[in-house]
């Protein structure tokens, strides 16, 4: 078998064993990713693409997961009226719905490392840096907001996740 057919292949049974599981497209938008870090964290992976990525014990859970230097990036926030407004959404609806985040760095297939963080933890890093850029790029021509959590915040206020192989 050449590696081009293995390739085709994988790629089918993968497709194949996400219908079987009823954890939607591992081909859309990192969602593989999100599968491989809810099964080897022992979570359940969300069977749908809108809201949260997977559960743990039945409550949602928020999935971030990069190649390179760790960090946690939440992009394409949803801009309202005033900042109360603003801040009342990423409170209640956006960042703090979520009561845990893990946050994980991959190299290659492998999960080379995981944390988690609280949402208490992640509103205290992100509402400062939102309201600092909400005030400055509202009227930007794409005005939602983005902002990360560095590494070295992940492991101020984040618990290691030891992983096991």
């Amino acid at each position: 078998m050449t590696t081009t057919q293995e390739w085709l292949d994988c790629f089918n049974k993968l497709q194949e064993l996400s219908n079987q599981l009823n954890v939607g497209d591992p081909f859309n938008y990192n969602r593989g990713r999100e599968i491989h870090t809810a099964l080897t964290l022992g979570l359940t992976v969300s069977d749908t693409l809108a809201g949260a990525d997977a559960y743990k014990d039945s409550q949602p859970v928020e999935l971030k997961s990069t190649i390179g230097n760790l960090k946690a990036t939440y992009n394409g926030v949803s801009v309202q009226p005033t900042w109360e407004e603003q801040e009342e959404y990423l409170v209640n609806n956006k960042l703090g719905k979520y009561k845990h985040h893990y946050i994980c760095r991959y190299e290659g297939a492998k999960l080379a490392e995981a944390w988690v963080l609280t949402s208490d933890d992640v509103l205290a890093i992100l509402l400062p840096k939102f309201h600092k850029q909400y005030h400055t790029q509202r009227h930007a021509k794409d005005p939602r907001l983005g902002q990360q959590i560095n590494a070295k915040e992940i492991r101020k206020f984040g618990k290691r996740i030891v992983l096991n192989g």
